[in-house]
């Protein structure tokens, strides 16, 4: 028996120099979680290796070194990703998704071949599963997969989680495919997301785009459930606490300390995005800096920026603005000795990283709009000696379970600047309180504890729809049915309304009996052996029609 994770990018990077091929693992939250998972089934990956290849010996050599790994590519071409990842997925969903409307692009071309490779992966998926195997589908890049593969495997169990926020109605009906993403969706058999709200978004999306009904957290599609949970993901919570003991941190926050100096340090973390609020989180220190002169040359803002998409319009636009604004900060304040903005636009490794986090006085973490956010759970975990505040949008997935940090409205950066201030006046012994607060629930909510909550409540809910597809009525048992009916002298017939004598509709409102039901229940009451009994939670007047 097989798991199968299915994922827009294999949890390793091919890259090509010189004809030879090189492959390095990620260490991202997803991969860490699941490769903990403790499981029956051999665990495999499927994606795309990151790479764009043409040649049949290249992808054979590729395909060959990623199977020693369990790992199975999707190969795609330079023409996929542009419409695909770029196009419908990035600059598609993710602002829709994002509440960045305004970004919203739409081209056939996108939608095209975000069906097309999602059929790509279904295909592949088709090719190597076997029938005990498990498909776990991640994330919005693969909102189609699911129904694809329950077409072409009916009794294949299939989960999904979406790592991104799921926005309201109002929202997701503006998108021309509404209707065929909600239904690929519901083509898994358990659907999570990180937080209730996430949650509740979705169902308002099928109950009002497609019609149909949830009865709590499940609805009944034919001879199955889906059922819809909540399940916010975790951090490697022991790596980063204990991260501070290695020799190779201990030198990297050496290394920090000699750099700021006893300058109160200011975090902020951040891969390139509209999402993240990060002019707003300038403007805010700058309205700090404004108002507050005298931590003028105590204080410092390091900023991590990650390069991502920024030869996307939207993204390089925003690298501008971004560079602007710290030139703008640094120029209007900066003294022969001291510099308020530290600029880094470049990735950490995770050494430099958690030295930062074990450094830093004070995390700003304000997203517009964000899944989840690891790095506010990194960073008060990292803090396993020194104390901190950590400053929290509430517009992120974090701060349903991070209650203890400072949570703050990213859009008003007046309070962004009252927040520094508050965090900087804090006593000590508030800031562990809080901190230790929230390392209570990020230590115990963990990736492994993540995974393996999907992983029970899928299984329960598999376990369920098998048993549902051993209730139905085969041939043989229909001939034995009558059989016993024309046998019988005296016969109880009890039939349930909805679903069974009225025909399943959108809505359930709208469900009615055939005039050929009609006549049949007619026939079964002209026989004097039979009592016929309806049962319905329906008024009266509806059954007398």
């Amino acid at each position: 028996m097989k798991l199968y994770i299915i994922s827009n990018r294999l949890p390793v990077k091919v890259s090509e120099k010189n004809g030879t091929f090189s492959f390095t693992r990620s260490e991202g939250g997803l991969a860490t979680g699941l490769d903990s998972l403790q499981t029956a089934y051999e665990k495999h990956w499927i994606g795309w290796p990151g790479i764009c290849v043409d040649n049949d010996s290249d992808k054979q050599a590729i395909g060959e070194k990623l199977e020693e790994l369990n790992f199975h590519p999707v190969f795609l071409s330079d023409t996929q990703i542009k419409n695909y990842y770029e196009g419908y997925s990035n600059s598609t969903i993710w602002p829709l998704c994002h509440y960045f409307f305004a970004y919203t692009l739409y081209k056939d071309t996108f939608w095209q071949a975000y069906r097309e490779v999602n059929k790509r992966f279904c295909e592949t998926i088709c090719r190597l599963i076997g029938p005990e195997d498990k498909v776990w589908v991640q994330d919005y890049q693969l909102m189609l997969l699911p129904g694809m593969l329950r077409e072409a495997v009916p009794d294949l169990c299939i989960g999904y989680f979406h790592h991104i926020p799921f926005p309201s109605y109002e929202l997701f009906r503006i998108l021309p495919e509404r209707a065929e993403i909600l239904k690929g969706l519901l083509g898994a058999d358990f659907i999570a997301f990180h937080t209730h709200d996430y949650m509740r978004h979705f169902i308002s999306a099928v109950e009002r785009v497609l019609r149909m009904n949830f009865k709590l957290d499940e609805i009944q599609l034919g001879n199955r459930v889906v059922r819809i949970d909540a399940l916010p993901m975790g951090i490697n919570y022991d790596l980063y606490h204990n991260a501070s003991t290695q020799p190779e941190v201990r030198q990297a926050v050496d290394r920090t300390r000699k750099l700021f100096g006893d300058h109160k340090l200011i975090l902020s973390v951040d891969r390139l995005d509209y999402s993240k609020g990060i002019l707003h989180r300038l403007r805010g220190f700058a309205a700090f800096l404004e108002h507050h002169p005298e931590y003028h040359g105590k204080i410092a803002l390091a900023m991590i920026i990650v390069p991502s998409r920024d030869h996307v319009g939207s993204y390089a636009q925003l690298k501008t603005k971004i560079d602007e604004e710290i030139g703008s900060i640094n120029g209007a304040y900066s003294t022969m000795d001291w510099t308020p903005v530290y600029y880094f636009y470049h990735g950490f490794s995770f050494e430099e990283l958690t030295a930062m986090y074990h450094m830093a006085d004070i995390a700003l973490v304000t997203p517009l709009r964000d899944g989840m956010n690891l790095v506010a759970k990194e960073y008060v975990a990292a803090k396993s000696e020194n104390p901190g505040v950590l400053i929290l949008s509430e517009m992120a997935g974090a701060a349903v379970e991070l209650t203890d940090a400072l949570l703050i409205n990213p859009n008003d950066t007046g309070q962004i600047e009252r927040a520094i201030c508050q965090a900087l006046e804090m006593p000590v012994e508030e800031q562990l309180r809080r901190l230790q607060n929230m390392q209570k629930i990020i230590s115990t909510q963990t990736v492994d504890k993540w995974a393996a909550d999907f992983t029970d409540e899928w299984n329960d809910i598999c376990r369920k729809n098998i048993s549902f597809r051993k209730k139905q009525i085969t041939a043989n048992a229909i001939g034995s049915i009558k059989q016993e009916y024309n046998r019988a002298k005296k016969r109880l017939i009890l039939l349930d309304y909805d679903g069974t004598l009225a025909a399943l509709k959108p809505r359930p409102e709208d469900a009615e009996p055939t005039p050929e039901l009609i006549e049949t229940l007619q026939k079964l009451c002209e026989d004097s052996d039979n009592h016929i009994v309806i049962n319905s939670g329906r008024d009266h007047f509806t059954l007398e029609k």
